[in-house]
């Protein structure tokens, strides 16, 4: 009897072993030898199979099942077998009853794919979701006697889509580009507060300082809030802060608080039941040592704290700081612009008040220049009237600029208005463009000009219309050196266009897209002039959107330019002003032409002589040669006539190109030169008058705009002898000019007899170093020269060079000596580096000299350079006694520059302090 019910079990697993040790006798089933044979077969599917099945028999739905089922009931098995499911899974027989009854009352199948169940098998009530299929078992008559179902748990399936869904609605908020940190943080926790069943409860702790505060909370009914601080303290957290955590997490530990109920009564999950634990974690920031902020969130008391669960709360804190992270920059993004914006107001406000400020001084600067000029009963003589017209030309062009400035200042700030009136667009493009004719044609060039009347009046401002063209073609003359320029007007149905064309020297493509920025400007580009803004193209830009058009360009490197301002109809039809027109039509262009017209004015190739009675009676320099390089014709003429009136011979280039050829031809005294300037500028011709030998030591004087000391440190860096910014005072000029002349006779005088300047520190052999005597020491001091010495060489240093200089104790001083130096040292090959490098010890040594020199028995600072055995010596020796700087005034840049390039040494006695400083050759 017993043989049949070990076979009915065998190959049933572990399952059906204890299915065949259990006696069935004692239960509704009855002995396995009783049942039918449809019970058999029936028992035999659900263990052969690796499915999760369980087999419901008898009114007392007594419990058969296979391994693959008893992995699903946990702890309930093996007591579950043969027993009444309904005791076995009481907690969750109110979702099963209705389906199990169904299929016994009707025989049909039913199947439902996530069914959420309360189980408690693993020692809390858990939520798990099933696929559950039941299907009606039969007897051996047929009749319904029980239930086969068939199921799989999905709950891990059903739960991470869950929180997957959580994870990227917070991403959807993590581009933090609407709202501030604040808000985010909200509006993160609104999201969260959506998804109870994975994070009961959330707060969020953002740092400020060294300080903790909630930005915002979630979780039941909020009331839950006041059980968690509003703030903590990092420096003095408090018992509250340690018990939820938040200190540990906010020095970057996770942290897991297990007794949330006792603070927080709060029920969660899908039964309602408290809530236990919840996880304190630090929110990541760039900076790993100090986070974010901290996220506290609660625990679901129907799902277990496994891995999974605690990997997503790590990735809810990653995503959370993301969103703040973008949000905070974003917010700080936002201040940035609104600083700028503000910054740019408050600079286009100052533009505008300056800009107005300015026109009061130039009407009373241009009214009495005219007045002067046009007064028939006081004529001026004729070189009264040349300078008088110099000074009112600049002043209108000074005029023009701050209209620009203006105009430009207005449109940034959004100020700007269109007067729009009817004008006959045609005939006004064609006037303006007259205006440029006599220009153009004396550049050598030709104009075309088609303007044929429109089919339709035109409303637009008539200023702004004559600034675009005027600027256009001011453009054009510019840059066009050969060739024609032709300006086209025309029309078809939708718009009306102006076209500015040239055969120009063209725009890169690389340029083409920054052409119209305010202060772009094309570097390297030949042109007539250096001078200009750079607003000039971005004003037409701005100005034809303003009138309701736009501008466009074509261009081709090496043949020419093309600009395109189009005009809508529907913008020329707007409404026009009525009212007196302003008598002011051509005033912008005719300045612009007078402007072009000193580009196209060319110096005079001979040499520009002194009058006869010119420059002092008895004056050493006089006759001296000077060869002046400007871009602007004014300038030129004005330092000619002040030069040649000191009895000295200028000659007058337009670019440092010219400037290079007139010196290779005819070798001046002095060069005096711009820096900004076409073709060749100021700072590359210096250059190149250093890496020649033959111009090497001839004194050059640099004039330039750009004010500041990085500008006067480039200069004199690249071997100028001396540096003045303009506006300049004429005898400033006129002193320093000497100065120069009479440094480069003194060392070499050879230079003044007609001899090789490159050999004459050879052919004089120095004299001892002594006391200097009264006389040659004070003159020299007066008229800042240079007392050439021949030091003594008692350590036998100097046998390839010794030579000495006295120079007076004056901040000028430190150019001459670079000069004199440098010449020295250059006749000696030395390496280019190792020469800079000593320069720029030997400038610190002679500043120090100069500024700390305490009542100098004699007001002079002695150079002496050695060069021997390989080493190089340079000593430079001041008379005063030493005075230290207060520390706020020494950044200790002068004793860092000399000890990098040189070994230093300072004696520092009652009579005076040497500084020397000794170089390797190689």
């Amino acid at each position: 009897m017993t043989r049949p019910s070990t076979d009915l079990f065998v190959g049933g697993g572990d399952t059906g072993r204890l299915m065949a040790q259990l006696d069935w006798a004692d239960t509704p089933l009855g002995p396995v030898g009783e049942w039918p044979q449809s019970l058999r077969a029936a028992v035999r599917m659900v263990l052969s199979s690796r499915y999760p099945m369980l087999l419901l028999w008898g009114e007392s739905y007594s419990q058969l099942y296979n391994d693959a089922y008893s992995a699903l009931i946990g702890d309930k098995h093996p007591a579950a077998l043969g027993d009444d499911v309904r005791v076995t899974l009481a907690e969750g027989w109110h979702v099963l009853a209705p389906l199990i009854e169904e299929a016994m009352a009707t025989g049909v199948a039913s199947w439902v794919p996530a069914l959420q169940l309360l189980l408690e098998r693993a020692g809390y009530r858990e939520e798990a979701y099933f696929s559950v299929s039941h299907a009606p078992a039969r007897d051996d008559d047929g009749r319904t006697v029980g239930v086969l179902t068939v199921c799989s748990e999905v709950t891990q399936q059903v739960v991470g889509e869950r929180r997957l869904r959580l994870l990227r609605d917070l991403s959807v908020l993590g581009d933090g580009r609407t709202v501030d940190v604040d808000a985010t943080g909200a509006r993160l926790i609104d999201v969260i507060d959506g998804h109870p069943l994975d994070v009961p409860f959330a707060a969020i702790y953002l740092r400020d300082g060294t300080a903790l505060r909630r930005v915002a909370c979630t979780g039941g009914d909020q009331g839950h809030a006041r059980a968690l601080p509003d703030a903590v303290e990092l420096t003095d957290p408090g018992p509250p802060a340690y018990a939820w955590g938040l200190v540990d997490a906010a020095e970057g530990r996770a942290t897991q608080v297990i007794d949330v109920a006792d603070r927080l009564p709060l029920p969660a999950g899908p039964w309602n039941d408290p809530v236990r634990t919840a996880l304190a974690l630090p929110l990541p920031s760039a900076d790993e040592d100090q986070p974010l902020g901290v996220l506290l969130a609660g625990v679901s008391p129907s799902r277990g704290l496994d891995e999974g669960y605690r990997s997503f709360h790590q990735l809810l804190a990653q995503q959370i700081s993301v969103a703040l992270r973008n949000a905070q920059e974003y917010e700080e993004e936002r201040r940035r612009i609104e600083a700028m914006a503000e910054l740019d107001r408050v600079k286009t406000d100052f533009f505008a008040n300056v800009s107005h400020e300015f026109r009061t001084p130039l009407t009373l600067i241009l009214g009495p220049l005219t007045d002067a000029l046009t007064d028939a009963t006081a004529p001026l003589a004729a070189v009264q009237r040349e300078r008088v017209e110099t000074g009112w030309r600049n002043a209108t062009r000074l005029l023009t600029l701050v209209n620009s400035l203006l105009t430009f200042s207005s449109l940034e700030a959004g100020r700007a208005r269109s007067d729009a009136r009817v004008v006959d667009l045609a005939a006004l493009t064609a006037e303006l463009a007259g205006v440029f004719r006599a220009a153009v044609e004396r550049a050598g060039l030709t104009l075309e000009v088609s303007c044929p009347p429109l089919p339709r009046p035109v409303a637009v401002d008539p200023v702004n219309w004559e600034r675009i063209v005027t600027n256009l073609l001011s453009n054009a003359l510019k840059y066009t050196f050969i060739g024609r320029i032709r300006v086209t007007l025309d029309a078809d149905d939708e718009e009306v266009r102006l076209t500015v064309a040239d055969t120009g020297i063209g725009i890169a493509e690389r340029d083409l897209p920054k052409l119209f920025e305010r202060f772009h400007r094309v570097r390297g580009a030949r042109s007539r002039s250096h001078e200009g803004t750079g607003i000039g193209l971005a004003l037409v830009h701005e100005l034809a959107r303003l009138e309701g058009g736009d501008v466009r360009v074509t261009s081709q490197v090496g043949v020419g330019s093309r600009f395109t301002v189009t005009l809508p109809w529907s913008a020329a039809h707007r409404t026009a002003v009525t009212g007196p027109v302003m008598d002011a039509r051509g005033d912008a262009a005719r300045a612009a032409v007078e402007e072009a017209m000193g580009w196209l004015t060319e110096p005079d190739d001979a040499l520009t002589e002194p009058e006869p009675a010119s420059g002092p009676a008895t004056d050493e320099l006089a006759g001296a040669r000077i060869l002046l390089a400007d871009d602007n014709a004014d300038m030129r003429a004005y330092l000619t006539r002040l030069l040649t009136g000191q009895g000295w011979r200028v000659r007058a280039v337009t670019d440092g190109r010219q400037a290079l050829d007139e010196i290779r031809r005819d070798l001046p005294d002095l060069v005096l030169t711009d820096v900004m300037m076409p073709v060749l500028d100021g700072f590359d011709l210096v250059r190149r008058l250093r890496a020649d030998p033959t111009t090497r030591t001839l004194p050059v004087l640099v004039l330039s705009a750009r004010a500041g000391g990085e500008a006067s440190v480039e200069g004199l860096s690249l071997g100028a002898d001396d540096y003045l910014v303009k506006p300049f005072a004429a005898a400033e000029l006129i002193a320093r000019i000497r100065a120069s002349i009479r440094r480069a006779r003194d060392r070499t005088p050879a230079a003044v007899i007609g001899g090789d300047p490159t050999t004459v520190a050879a052919a004089a052999p120095p004299a001892p170093v002594g006391p200097v005597p009264p006389t040659p020491v004070v003159e020299p001091v007066r008229d800042a020269s240079v007392v050439v010495e021949g030091p003594a060489d008692p350590d036998g240093l100097g046998d390839l060079l010794d030579v000495g200089w006295t120079y007076p104790s004056a901040p000028t001083s430190a150019a001459a000596m670079r000069r004199d130096v440098r010449g020295a040292l250059g006749e000696l090959d030395v390496d280019p580096d190792v020469l800079e490098d000593l320069l720029l010890a030997a400038s610190e040594a002679m500043n120090n000299a100069v500024e700390h020199a305490q009542r100098p028995s004699r007001p002079e600072v002695r150079v002496r350079v050695q060069v021997g055995g390989g080493l190089v010596r340079i000593s430079v020796r001041d008379f005063g006694t030493w005075r230290d700087r207060r520390p706020a005034m020494d950044r200790g840049r002068g004793a860092l520059l000399m000890n990098a390039y040189g070994d230093v040494r300072l004696v520092s006695t009652a009579e005076g302090t040497t500084v020397t400083i000794e170089r390797r050759l190689a």
